[in-house]
Formats: C-alpha cells, structure tokens, sequence
C-alpha cells in the first residue's frame, strides 16, 4: 500500500505562509460543497483563489473568474489544492509541471504514487498530499 511521506510540518506551514495565490481545483459552485467552503476560507483569510472547474468556465465563484485548467491561468500559482479523485491526481500532475506553480497539494484523502512519479521526474518536489490546506493553515498560526 502506498502511502506519500510529506515534508515536515514546518515545511508546510511556510508553504502557507509564503503563498499568496492558491489554485482550487475542482472547485464546486455549490455552497455546501467541502471545495467551495474551503476556497472561500482560503480567501477569507487574505489568499487570492483560483477557481479550477471545466464545467465552470465562463462564470465567477467568490468574485473570482472560474478557469478551465490550471495551463489557462495566465498568472503565477503558490499553491495547486486539489479536489479530485486520487486516480486524477497523475492527470493534475501533468497539467502542473506544465506550469510554474510552486507546490501540489491533494487534499486529505487523495494521494498517488503516480502523480508524485510525474512530479518528482521533472524536478517538482514540493508536494503535500492527504492533508486538508484549512486544517494545515489553522494550526500554522497564521490566522487573524
């Protein structure tokens, strides 16, 4: 069974603490929706959040412009969060070294020794995996 060691605490928490833009994606546009809550936390305590959902595009969640991959956003991402199902994260992997986002992140629950395999490859190795980034940026001590 794999199971994806991540950096160390202190790590992650300067991951949060150094991030300005987190990517969200598979982010729902229902309200009751895990994603849409955490997104909207996220940018509650000062992140600007980037809505990731295909079936979205062309509308806004939380006041920000829903993007249909995170190659479409034509500005720099601190933190890919990711809210798909383990057996997309190698997909999302892709997408990411494509890009100049700094860390991949799947939220508690997701992990894949594929995606980290693709990650790793081509040199990204500032992922955090099977940890909720709301839970990790409440015991960094960050907050208001």
């Amino acid at each position: 069974m794999y199971e994806f060691e991540n950096p160390s605490q202190e790590t992650i928490f300067g991951y949060l603490k150094k991030a300005k833009t987190i990517a969200v994606v598979g982010m729902s546009d229902r309200p009751d929706r895990t994603s849409f809550l955490i997104g909207q936390a996220l940018q509650q305590n000062g992140y600007q959040i980037v809505p990731v959902n295909p079936k979205l595009v062309g509308t806004q969640l939380l006041g920000e412009q829903v993007y249909a991959n995170i190659k479409d956003v034509p500005f720099h991402l601190d933190i890919v969060d990711i809210f798909r199902q383990s057996k997309f994260l190698p997909e999302v992997a892709q997408d990411f070294i494509q890009t100049d986002a700094d860390v991949f992140w799947a939220q508690q629950g997701l992990q894949s020794e594929e995606a980290e395999q693709i990650l790793r490859a081509a040199g990204k190795n500032d992922i955090v995996m099977n940890r909720c980034i709301k839970i990790e940026y409440a015991y960094s001590g960050l907050g208001k």
